[in-house]
């Protein structure tokens, strides 16, 4: 009697994925690799178990604060995408940790990977650079981002025939994302900075920044770091600007900084005080990814 290989029978099956943070870019994730993957989602609100079924995703109930709601994690899935924040509190990012060391129990994780931010650098004054440009993160929030880089780093080293990829995030849009289009906060005439104190700021569609994750799901090189921006260079003034004149609104009205700074929050101001424009060659490159939005110009004019 013929016996096929395993082999043989591995070849039609549907590759495990695991999102840990299956919100609106872990969706568009889903929607990205359904239904040639088997897709699974960690979360932690058992009233969305009934909303990831009806995705086609099988939820997992377990909280990234709790190691032990995570044992079952281990051995589960090959391929996992981390999109879950840090905590909000603290220097170091245990929600990782805690996911990282269950991944570990059983190994057999081919790749990782992580959705970090464009914070971890720092003010860079407006310069234009590449990924090897060193962190220098001056929020809390962006130092709880570095050391989960880190964390993630260490694993792939420490696992042989992992591979992790890192994406670094810019500002997030789409039409259809909550708060997403800059629209509402043009209509709302929240304001913008003076000129004088104007930043670059960074942008990447929602959809493109889900096609980015899958290809480096599957195509990252290993320990890789990557810009997940598109290839826009505006100040921030400029942006609502055009997004007012391209919509017929006013346009948003115009502070100083020391204005902002006595009404805006932190995590705002780091938005506001932060100026850089990012090079993201390696997702042409490594990924051999060609962006359907390549300027925030684009995104809003198809929307």
């Amino acid at each position: 009697m013929y016996n096929p290989q395993p082999s043989r029978l591995s070849q039609f099956k549907r590759p495990r994925i695991l999102i840990v943070g299956c919100g609106d870019v872990g969706l568009r994730v889903v929607r990205q690799m359904r239904p040639r993957c088997r897709l699974m989602a960690l979360t932690s609100q058992p009233e969305r178990v009934a909303s990831l079924r009806a995705q086609g995703v099988l939820p997992l109930v377990g909280n990234l604060d709790d190691a032990a709601s995570l044992s079952r994690l281990a051995g589960l899935a090959p391929y996992v995408v981390h999109l879950a924040p840090p905590p909000s509190t603290g220097g170091t990012d245990l929600r990782t940790a805690h996911l990282l060391q269950a991944l570990a129990r059983r190994g057999g994780v081919r790749s990782l990977v992580y959705g970090s931010t464009t914070g971890v650098y720092g003010d860079a004054q407006g310069a234009r650079f590449d990924e090897t440009r060193p962190l220098n993160p001056t929020t809390p929030r962006a130092r709880r981002r570095v050391d989960a880089e880190s964390r993630v780093r260490w694993f792939g080293r420490q696992h042989l025939g992992t591979r992790t990829a890192i994406l670094r995030i810019p500002g997030i849009y789409a039409a259809d994302r909550e708060g997403g289009h800059p629209r509402d906060r043009v209509a709302k005439g929240t304001p913008v900075l003076v000129p004088q104190d104007d930043v670059y700021t960074n942008h990447i569609h929602a959809d493109d920044l889900a096609r980015i994750v899958v290809a480096a799901l599957w195509r990252g090189k290993p320990g890789r770091v990557l810009h997940a921006s598109d290839t826009t260079e505006m100040r921030m003034g400029d942006y609502f600007d055009w997004v007012a004149d391209h919509h017929g609104l006013p346009r948003p009205p115009r502070i100083t900084l020391a204005e902002a700074r006595q009404s805006m929050t932190v995590m705002q101001l780091s938005f506001w005080s932060e100026s850089r424009r990012l090079i993201n060659t390696r997702l042409k490159t490594d990924l051999r990814l060609d962006l359907r939005y390549p300027t925030v110009q684009d995104g809003l004019r198809q929307a």
